[in-house]
């Protein structure tokens, strides 16, 4: 986005011409970073999201397996017991 400055007869060579087209120069670098941020940061938060799905899922069949195993287990102790 520019701002677009009034048509100053001021020569080119005067302090505050340079002074004003460096501002805009920072300005225009500032407005890209801003740009990149917040597409490096919506990427960064899907990445979350992601991780935070896997994670759950990882959970959940971590829990299948231990519920799996104590149930061979306690399978075991009663074939033990019975013979």
């Amino acid at each position: 986005m520019r701002i677009a400055l009034p048509d100053c007869t001021m020569p080119e060579s005067k302090p505050e011409t340079l002074d004003l087209v460096a501002l805009e120069s920072r300005v225009d670098d500032l407005i890209r970073t801003v740009g990149q941020l917040k597409t490096e940061n919506s990427a960064l938060r899907s990445q979350q999201d992601n991780l935070i799905n896997e994670r759950a899922t990882l959970i959940e069949k971590t829990e299948q397996a231990r519920s799996r195993i104590e149930s061979m287990i306690t399978r075991l102790r009663a074939m033990e017991t019975r013979s």
